[in-house]
């Protein structure tokens, strides 16, 4: 796996600073079912890496003492995480919104048979990879196998309320492209999935959002052994919006790795690039959740390089999908 962080270091994007903490999002570790070619968190079946019951009690005082609204969940797979459901109920006990980063393949596996109604008896937010509604394209991005698994897990979904209208449960699927392009436009992409998806299988959603590939993780190794790095970061720059700095992720989110370090949001923290925290004294290093306890995240700049071109670029990028 070849490293994109030095080819990003010589960076002139804007400087950016934090507004007001809404979300605290928690990546509970690499272990996945599937190997995705996209995927920035390099996350496979042998990744060891996961959160421990210390750390997921520590994320949930942080929501708490911070305020935070919504309590996002990620991975790998995070239902693989055995601290999985730990953490859901204690944010909604809390009164939290809770997002799972679902990859809709997790409910086909041994052990997940229930997982759908889990998820649906305490209202969490389910966003949901689903790169296409062309089988091929799918599998050739996923897996084979992977996109007949997915449909199937939307069924499941479905079939305990989720994309159904006036049953509260919220199904969001997420598009990324097949290679070094931006995304099509958010709004007429969706009419395209929901009609072809309705139609095939029956299957209804809420929403799709549209994410950039950023040229980090496997994608930005690939990017590097194809020789396009440049050509692709040649063309986020030449698509950045500054309309879009107001709207990006990173200034409303913290983003948890499954060590309890922070970062500004999950792609920096797959390149290892920390928080910056000023007047931390003493301290020196990555800072930690505990460190943070308390400490109002307002007003600190964000550590930002030219990846960061990958949200502000044509309609924006986001976990929330299109930013424009």
């Amino acid at each position: 796996m070849r490293a994109t962080l030095p080819l990003l270091e010589n960076s002139d994007f804007p400087p950016l600073r934090r507004v007001r903490l809404q979300t605290l999002q928690v990546n509970v570790g690499y272990k996945c079912n599937q190997s995705c070619l996209h995927c920035h968190v390099n996350a496979g079946p042998r990744r060891t890496e996961a959160l421990t019951r210390e750390t997921a009690a520590l994320c949930l005082e942080y929501a708490q003492a911070s305020g935070v609204s919504v309590l996002d969940l990620t991975g790998g797979a995070p239902e693989l995480n055995q601290n999985f459901k730990f953490l859901v109920e204690g944010a909604r006990t809390l009164g939290l919104k809770v997002i799972d980063r679902c990859n809709l393949t997790i409910l086909e596996e041994p052990g997940f048979e229930q997982m759908a109604e889990y998820l649906a008896s305490h209202e969490v937010e389910i966003v949901a990879s689903m790169p296409c509604y062309i089988e091929e394209n799918v599998d050739a991005q996923r897996g084979k196998g992977v996109y007949d698994a997915s449909i199937s897990g939307i069924r499941q979904l479905n079939a305990v309320g989720y994309g159904v209208p006036g049953s509260g449960l919220e199904l969001n699927l997420v598009f990324n492209p097949q290679g070094p392009v931006l995304p099509p436009p958010q709004d007429v992409l969706e009419a395209d999935y929901k009609r072809e998806l309705g139609a095939r299988y029956g299957i209804r959603f809420n929403r799709l959002l549209t994410l950039a590939n950023l040229p980090v993780g496997r994608f930005g190794s690939t990017l590097q052994s194809k020789c396009e790095f440049d050509g692709y970061m040649a063309l986020l720059r030449d698509a950045y919006r500054p309309a879009n700095l107001n709207a990006v992720m990173c200034r409303s989110l913290v983003s948890v790795d499954w060590q309890g370090y922070v970062y500004d949001c999950d792609f920096n923290q797959m390149m290892g690039l920390s928080m910056r925290v000023e007047n931390r004294g003493d301290r020196v290093g990555r800072p930690h959740l505990q460190e943070l306890l308390g400490r109002d995240l307002e007003g600190q700049p964000i550590a930002v390089r030219n990846h960061c071109y990958g949200c502000t670029a044509g309609q924006g990028s986001s976990c929330g999908g299109a930013l424009t």
